[in-house]
């Protein structure tokens, strides 16, 4: 034995022993100890639970006396105890780290002190915030922490507080001061005087006092910003508050030994009870215990540092059934994580974003997350309420998305983030750049955590999916690469998260199975997770909300909807047109739409411009069935309001008279004939849908039942979802049974409809939470995704889709004794409808469960299979697109006004931005638009700016937008707007630019400002 062993030997045995069987934690300690032989060791756990830690510290330290011990047990020993936590006993046992009597003394007065005040500090003090940030502070371990919170969970607080200060007198001396500091950081301030006999919050003369009389710098939410100087003053008042305790102390009788001994003694056994020791166990706490004041601080946003963050340090807790499901993605592999909406699936991304991050950190790798999403909102909401709110105050983390306006390119921004939160598509430009050697763009190679919302979208032409071809391609030539010993492109983890995956459309089971495993192969997974073990928990997690039907009766009478039939027969005699569909009807729609389109490919104006307004009316019509007359009748009286101020009016800028068409001429005189009995009729309450009145009682039901009622109303438009809220405020009765209702809608543009910006739906969301807002009215912008838990009431409002939309807008219904109604009217389908979806739910379910109990060799054969058609097909169809733009000149394009057959340009004029905005900046083409003003455009994105709506000169037509890109203005086209004459006379209309197998010039902004530059000198 070597002398250092010895002088340990002689310290535990003859010295400290009474004083370490005080400061030691054996379980963790035995987990680091490999010279006790394993019977001793699990004596000594057995001691533990029986007799608890000081008995069992006792026999361990028995046990190293008289056992025999191997050359360096001795250092093995300190190094355990420094690694459980209990870095004061290992200065005792190590030679050269004994500390000194005076920080004993002070050690054994704080102690003492805690002791004396223990009743107060059980019974007043929030022990999950304490140990929370104690755990923050250094003051506690990590497994501390989580006994804290689990005796807490068990056994209530006064547990847990005692639980906690047993470990804080075991920990390092010095620990007094910090203890103070986070007593105040946790709103304790009378608990943090009692232990000093010191006010520090009384304030000086000078000093600024809030209400609550504490001095104005330290109330903030956040810890104070002080200066250089005011910290070493906050420092010296620490010591000497801790100094001040010998006074305070001065007339107990006890020296330190004994206080440390015998006394510490009474600490165990009066303050520590063996029942709450043996109720420690360490258990999965649920993961929304936080108090209401972290609570409002996380909700606070703020692009400041890890400690301005405006977020408190708060920890991650998963339930059994989120631990369940997130195993596999913890020890690295790629999975699908599928659960209910409301039930956590965020959570679980960030406690595996935080433990990714952990262990790679441990490795010496460099790790970096990247969370997508489909939505913009969803930006916002994932980092405010989730990834921000608990990884702030640890890593970088930011957010991307259309509505954001950052001044450095989305490339600096992966640089110089940890984790980041972007929507999908600007990955996907920026992976696109990363192939341009002018550009500046990213790798996938950059992130090694891919975190997917909502990736049951990952499949066809999405933007998912384009992500994950990059990926799977990737991985094939890394399959290539290893075979051949070469380097490999490093590629990131992959986590996808949905509710529902659905069955794309399957009638057979096999073919759900199919859509399961082709999901899976696209975004690699190795596993589909769904909760098996836990489903008990699940289930009493996320309750199935109580499911209605309300159906309303077929109209007796519909005058309304007779006149508008009668116009629209008008018009099809005007233009010998023959629907081969009733009016009002999808079927209907699609048929105008391809009239429409014919029409304008042969450039016939008569026929587009009928079409046109036959669509209107048949939109007019489907709200009539929707909302109230008097909405339906306001919607197709605006449309012509902006015929007439188009082509009836005199031009605004010139003052000349326009061109008006036959055509244009009947078809307004048309609606103005009709238009006073349409009115008259709209105003006639007994004429009105019975869905209306269905919709009217379920709410009034709903909101009378229960006493905080939240509810969602789903609607099929914007249109009907603006109207339907203008009903609700126009009705007195909704507002006596406590009904406070806005509308939800998309930002998208669109120019009948204002859209609502984000800013505008997050404003929305939030009072909803608040419970400002009772009642929203909303698109399906709300059934993906957007985090609305107090909701107890979810109604779908004749509006039935698939079954992934089922599941989502069912899981709104988050809260307890939740309602789920469906309100229809009688044969339309509508109940048949969500029938099938249900049958569908029941064949995903059934189908994933087949799936997952698939033998590992069958399902990566079956995975590899997938992903290999899958590139084949991708590459057969990039093939015959690359043929097709070959063949394609842009100069043989030429494009037409789809409002009057005019030249407006070539395609040669066309230029792109950023493969997706179409320009045309040359001076003839400016000679031949005006801009007119559309304040639902005026929003700021990423590089650009749009300003307002580009109309043709002669018979404003709407062109597309004006853009601010980087300082100059573009006007941006819509194809939509254009007929394209081809080179072989051939004349088409498009929706998108994609359409068009056609490689157009990418716009050189340089060049461009050169040449204004030169162009306005010479002038």
């Amino acid at each position: 034995m070597t002398t250092s062993d010895e002088n340990g030997l002689w310290l535990i045995r003859d010295c400290f022993m009474n004083t370490l069987k005080h400061l030691i934690r054996v379980e963790p300690v035995l987990d680091f100890i490999t010279f006790i032989q394993p019977e001793d060791k699990e004596t000594i756990r057995r001691t533990a639970k029986e007799k608890g830690d000081i008995s069992a510290a006792e026999l361990l330290l028995q046990t190293i006396v008289n056992k025999p011990r191997s050359d360096g047990w001795l250092r093995e020993f300190v190094t355990a105890l420094e690694s459980a936590g209990c870095k004061y006993a290992a200065k005792y046992v190590d030679p050269s780290e004994l500390p000194p009597p005076s920080l004993e003394a002070t050690n054994d007065y704080c102690t003492r002190l805690i002791e004396l005040l223990a009743p107060d500090l059980v019974d007043k003090m929030n022990a999950k915030d304490v140990a929370f940030r104690c755990y923050a502070q250094n003051i506690l371990t990590q497994e501390d922490k989580e006994k804290i919170t689990a005796e807490v969970t068990n056994s209530g607080n006064t547990s847990g507080a005692r639980l906690l200060l047993k470990r804080i007198v075991q920990t390092e001396a010095g620990w007094f001061s910090n203890f103070l500091e986070v007593l105040r950081f946790c709103k304790h301030e009378d608990l943090a005087e009692q232990l000093t006999g010191v006010n520090i919050f009384e304030p000086e003369e000078g000093q600024t006092v809030e209400e609550d009389g504490k001095p104005g710098v330290l109330v903030a939410d956040q810890e104070p910003v002080v200066n250089e100087e005011q910290s070493e003053q906050d420092n010296s008042i620490s010591l000497d508050n801790e100094k001040s305790l010998n006074n305070s102390l001065a007339d107990n009788d006890s020296n330190p030994e004994e206080s440390i001994g015998d006394e510490s003694g009474n600490l165990e056994s009066d303050l520590y009870s063996a029942d709450a020791e043996a109720k420690g166990n360490e258990r999965l706490s649920e993961n929304e215990d936080v108090s209401p004041d972290q609570r409002s601080q996380a909700d606070a946003t703020d692009e400041g540092g890890a400690k301005s963050t405006g977020f408190p340090e708060l920890d991650i807790h998963l339930r059994h059934y989120q631990m369940e499901v997130a195993l596999p993605a913890l020890e690295g592999k790629n999975i699908i994580i599928c659960l209910p909406t409301g039930s956590g699936k965020t959570r679980v991304a960030v406690y595996i974003t935080r433990e990714h991050l952990v262990k790679m950190k441990a490795n010496e790798t460099p790790g970096k997350v990247v969370v997508l999403v489909n939505k913009v909102p969803l930006v916002e909401q994932h980092y405010r309420t989730e990834f921000g709110k608990f990884l702030k105050h640890l890593y970088k983390v930011e957010k991307v998305s259309g509505d954001s306006q950052l001044k450095i390119s989305f490339s600096d921004v992966v640089k110089k983030t940890d984790i980041l939160i972007c929507t999908a598509q600007i990955l996907e430009n920026s992976l696109s750049n990363a192939n341009k050697e002018d550009e500046e763009g990213v790798l996938l190679s950059d992130f090694s955590l891919m975190i997917i919302d909502e990736c049951h979208h990952t499949q066809k032409a999405g933007v998912y999916n384009n992500i994950m071809t990059r990926y799977i391609n990737q991985k094939m030539k890394n399959m290539r690469l290893r075979k051949e010993n070469k380097k490999e492109m490093p590629l990131p983890q992959i986590l996808g998260l949905t509710a529902s995956p659905g069955v794309g459309g399957a009638r057979k089971q096999s073919k759900a199975e199919e859509h399961i495993l082709k999901i899976c192969a696209n975004l690699d997974a190795y596993k589909i997770m769904t909760v098996q073990k836990n489903a008990e928990e699940l289930g009493e997690k996320v309750k199935e909300p109580y499911k209605t039907f309300a159906i309303a009766e077929e109209r007796r009478e519909d005058p309304f909807g007779d006149v508008i039939k009668r116009i629209m027969q008008e018009i099809h005699r005007h233009c010998t047109m023959h629907p081969s569909s009733d009016p009002g009807t999808q079927n209907y729609e699609q048929w105008a739409v391809q009239k429409e389109k014919t029409a304008a490919k042969e450039e016939n104006q008569r026929d587009r411009v009928c079409a046109e307004h036959l669509r209107k009316y048949n939109d007019t019509l489907q709200l009539n069935d929707t909302i109230r007359m008097a909405d339906a009748f306001d919607y197709v009286k605006n449309f012509y309001k902006e015929v007439e101020r188009k082509k009836f009016q005199p031009d605004e800028e010139t003052g000349a008279e326009r061109e008006i068409s036959e055509t244009d001429r009947v078809l307004f005189n048309l609606f103005r004939d009709n238009q006073k009995e349409l009115e008259e009729l709209s105003r006639k309450p007994e004429y009105e849908n019975e869905k209306l009145a269905q919709l009217r009682k379920t709410i009034l039901e709903q909101f009378t039942r229960k006493g905080e009622a939240r509810g969602i109303i789903f609607t099929k438009t914007r249109q009907s979802a603006i109207a339907l809220h203008q009903w609700i405020k126009d009705n007195d009765k909704f507002d006596e049974v406590g009904v406070k209702a806005n509308y939800l809608i998309g930002a998208g543009h669109n120019s009948i409809v204002k859209p609502m910006t984000p800013a505008e739906q997050r404003d929305v969301i939030e009072k909803f939470r608040t419970g400002e807002i009772n009642l929203i009215v909303a698109t399906t912008v709300a059934e993906e995704g957007l985090d609305i838990k107090q909701c107890n009431i979810v109604i779908r409002y004749g509006l039935v889709t698939n079954e992934i939309a089922m599941v989502q807008a069912r899981g709104r219904a988050r809260a307890d004794e939740s309602t789920y109604a469906l309100v229809a009217q009688e044969g339309t389908g509508v109940v048949e409808r969500e029938s099938v979806n249900s049958f569908r739910e029941t064949m995903m379910n059934k189908a994933i469960a087949k799936v997952q109990k698939l033998p590992r060799a069958e399902y990566m054969k079956k995975i590899l299979g997938f992903q290999m058609q899958s590139i084949v097909e991708k590459k057969v169809q990039a093939k015959k697109k690359q043929q097709k733009v070959l063949h394609e000149d842009p100069s043989k394009l030429k494009f037409l006004c789809k409002g009057c057959n005019r030249l407006v340009c070539s395609g040669e004029n066309i230029e792109v931005i950023e493969d997706s905005h179409h320009v045309n900046v040359t001076e003839a083409f400016k000679e031949l638009f005006v801009v007119r003003e559309n304040k639902s455009l005026q929003k700021r994105l990423l590089d650009y700016q749009v300003n307002g709506d580009i109309e043709c000169k002669h018979c404003t037509q709407t062109w597309g937008t004006m853009m601010l890109h980087r300082g100059v203005e573009c006007p941006c086209l819509g194809i939509r707007h254009f007929v394209v004459v081809h080179s072989d006379k051939d004349t088409k209309t498009y929706n998108k630019w994609n359409e068009l197998k056609t490689k157009f010039t990418s716009f050189d902004y340089v060049e461009h400002v050169s040449l204004a530059g030169s162009s306005s000198d010479d002038d």
